[in-house]
């Protein structure tokens, strides 16, 4: 359950970020302890400070003894809540899931563990949000009973392709009264790949000698035989149809039917080169190889990659072969620092 509605961070809030922050590496897990847990009044706790001096001073005028006893009965309530918070946090073990690549401008997901130890409570009123410093946060909420792990799920919109350091997390909580926020940072060490958004609509894919007549190549209407036959499809020539390997798969009862392929397969010479694409801008390019990778992996074929850099794929297929490409494609002409 996501709360976008949180107010953006203060110039001072922001300035405090950076001291508390200073110094902190990543690292592939967080334990909460009194050295990362940083105690502020809230709003609210504010607001009921003014109450109880007004409570106090009108008490001390009216010497009305009951005054005495709500105002340090509600002062000594508040101060016990940070122990009671503070305990609330104590011990709490934060871990990063495993990442998925996204394609430009899709919402990446983080996946993150928040393990309570067996020994301790039950960790209530928890809100996880990623820290980015700008806009509102969108908070997360959870409780997580004692020995066992929550599992919530963060998420942000890159707009760029390549790497991105995982933003850096906020783990906070006003349990049990909401007068005091008590929060810590964490710096996960995790990536995200994000792949580039493919042109919309792509064209035909372009083979590089037909690049500059415009012509496209033709796709393969069908996965072809070692021996150049291929599965009969709707709408082949009669003429077509090896007649000898028709009647023994109709001897053998399976009645598939095969048709000699006219040319040597073309998956042998589909390459997906960026001087095909008759664009100049490498941007532009990489949007149009990407459509075109997808496509190459719809049909099935066989093709290989020439990047803008110049970096070359060999001819594959499969979805080992699809994501390899993709990612070249997202760092292509990239630094390796993330972003």
């Amino acid at each position: 359950m996501s709360e976008p509605q949180r107010p953006t961070r203060s110039r001072w809030r922001q300035r405090l970020h950076n001291w508390v922050t200073r110094g902190q590496v990543p690292g592939a897990e967080h334990t909460l302890g009194h050295r990362n847990i940083y105690v502020l009044p809230s709003a609210a706790g504010c607001m009921l400070a003014a109450t109880l001096l007004v409570l106090l001073v009108a008490s001390i005028n009216f010497q009305l003894n009951l005054g005495y006893l709500l105002t340090f009965l509600i002062a000594g309530s508040a101060l016990a809540s940070v122990w009671v918070g503070h305990r609330n946090l104590q011990g709490l073990q934060l871990h990063l899931g495993p990442l998925q690549p996204v394609f430009q401008g899709e919402r990446a997901t983080v996946p993150l563990h928040l393990q309570a130890p067996v020994a301790g409570p039950h960790r209530h009123g928890l809100s996880v949000a990623l820290n980015r410093s700008q806009g509102p946060l969108a908070w997360v909420h959870a409780d997580v009973a004692a020995g066992h792990t929550q599992v919530v799920e963060l998420g942000s919109v890159p707009h760029q392709r390549g790497w991105h350091r995982v933003p850096r997390v906020v783990l906070e909580s006003r349990y049990p009264l909401g007068v005091f926020r008590l929060w810590s940072y964490w710096q996960p060490d995790g990536r995200v790949l994000v792949y580039p958004c493919p042109e919309t609509p792509a064209p035909p894919i372009q083979h590089l000698d037909h690049a500059h007549s415009g012509t496209s190549l033709p796709q393969p209407s069908g996965m072809v035989e070692p021996d150049n036959v291929r599965h009969y499809q709707r709408g082949d020539s009669l003429r077509s149809i090896v007649w000898k390997k028709a009647a023994l798969a109709l001897a053998l009862g399976h009645g598939d039917l095969v048709v000699r392929s006219g040319t040597a397969p073309q998956a042998d010479r589909l390459w997906l080169d960026a001087r095909a694409t008759g664009l100049t801008d490498p941007e532009a390019q990489i949007a149009r190889l990407t459509a075109w990778v997808l496509q190459a992996h719809a049909q099935q074929a066989l093709w290989g990659l020439r990047l803008p850099s110049g970096q070359q794929l060999p001819q594959a297929m499969g979805e080992p072969h699809l994501h390899a490409c993709l990612a070249a494609l997202a760092v292509d002409g990239k630094s390796a620092a993330p972003h």
